[in-house]
């Protein structure tokens, strides 16, 4: 079949002619009267030739989709921006919670140079001089006019090695990256450095409060030390959940685990630290202890415990992400499966989690690439007196 152009005189010719049976569009070279185009194929020079594909098109670096809009070039950030379109120059990272510092103390005497932090525990003896044993109301180390022999104390120290583990990335970026990022105005070696100090927080934290399983190490929630370990006990609705139990199973829960770490530290030490799961603390932060009442769980616990109630001080319950799933038979960071809350003192000489500052080497080239290694020790947290602690599992 043959093709007839025509040529029209004014605007109303035109729509007439379109309008008539059979008319073809004409392709052209600026597609100014295309509808609906797909992509079109480019010599090397960038020039657009009419032709149109039906499927994907190769260009001079692979083969591209047509549905494809933005290129990206993913180390430098580098994208195509419409001229209407008003970009937001923030670094937003990725999202992240940290809070090993608030529940820690640090250990701040460690160097670079150490393999292990340790501590040591002293233990006091003494033999009661009249009497036959050392029970209650007895064994008092008594003298007389006539003793010819007096006793004496005995002193045992234990020493107790932790590993300080290196711990170490490398930043590495290219002079052509650079380049690139400077003539964004998005500086790359910023941005992978702050990439590099979330996973240094993030490995702090987890190490802070778990441990390593390739180490053999625990942490705050899940310390092979601490022996005061049971289960919370069911309420009134048979179960052990805090969202099935009144705030006063709640807070007899609290109660008793409180006392329990207060006892086994022979009545010398009382915890004012207890930590759960977000889950259940959202749920007492919300919930009032009656449907007349407008006081929450959470403020009543705070109020009725009996930390306060013998004057030595107030309790502080916070949510940690890592007591989801870290009771016993349950799986860190799991929902749904053993949770545990923990009751402790945050005083130093009770625990602590040792670690270096962060240094790193000087920048090294290497052809085009810049290379920095960042670097610290990381320890494990010391549990120096595990019987000032009682671990509670299944609220």
């Amino acid at each position: 079949m043959t093709k007839k152009l025509f040529r029209v005189s004014s605007m109303a010719a035109a729509a007439a002619l379109i309008a008539q049976p059979g008319f073809v569009r004409a392709r052209t070279l600026d597609h100014m009267t295309f509808d609906g185009q797909g992509p079109q194929a480019s010599d090397s020079y960038g020039n657009h030739r009419g032709k149109v594909f039906d499927h994907a098109y190769r260009t001079h670096d692979g083969l591209w989709n047509m549905g494809e809009k933005y290129r990206t070039v993913d180390s430098t950030g580098a994208f195509l921006i419409g001229e209407l379109e008003r970009l937001d120059q923030t670094l937003h990272m990725p999202l992240a919670s940290v809070s090993w510092s608030r529940d820690i103390p640090l250990r701040e005497d460690v160097t670079i140079a150490d393999e292990q932090s340790s501590f040591t525990l002293t233990s006091f003896g003494s033999a009661g001089n009249l009497g036959a044993g050392n029970g209650v109301r007895n064994g008092k180390a008594w003298i007389g006019k006539a003793t010819d022999q007096i006793g004496g104390v005995g002193v045992d120290t234990g020493k107790y090695p932790q590993p300080l583990t290196p711990w170490g990335l490398e930043i590495k970026f290219s002079a052509l990256e650079l380049e690139s990022a400077a003539k964004l105005g998005r500086p790359i070696d910023d941005q992978k450095y702050e990439a590099l100090k979330l996973k240094h927080s993030m490995d702090v934290d987890e190490q802070a409060y778990v441990g390593d399983s390739s180490l053999g190490v625990g942490g705050l929630m899940n310390s092979a030390l601490v022996t005061n370990i049971s289960n919370v006990v069911n309420g009134a609705g048979a179960s052990p959940l805090w969202t099935l139990k009144t705030p006063s199973e709640i807070l007899k829960d609290v109660n008793d685990m409180l006392q329990s770490a207060w006892s086994t530290s022979g009545w010398a030490v009382m915890p004012n630290e207890i930590r759960i799961p977000p889950a259940q603390y959202g749920y007492i932060s919300t919930q009032l202890i009656s449907s007349a009442g407008s006081v929450s769980i959470l403020k009543y616990l705070l109020e009725n415990n009996i930390v306060k109630a013998s004057g030595q001080g107030n309790i502080n319950i916070q949510p940690v992400k890592w007591a989801i799933g870290s009771g016993s038979g349950g799986t860190i960071g799991t929902l749904g499966t053993v949770d545990r809350m923990v009751a402790y003192n945050k005083q130093k000489q009770y625990v602590r989690f040792p670690m270096t500052a962060l240094q790193r080497t000087p920048v090294q080239y290497d052809s085009i690439f810049h290379k920095s290694t960042y670097y610290c020790r990381l320890g494990v947290t010391e549990v120096v007196y595990p019987e000032t602690f009682a671990y509670r599992d299944g609220l």
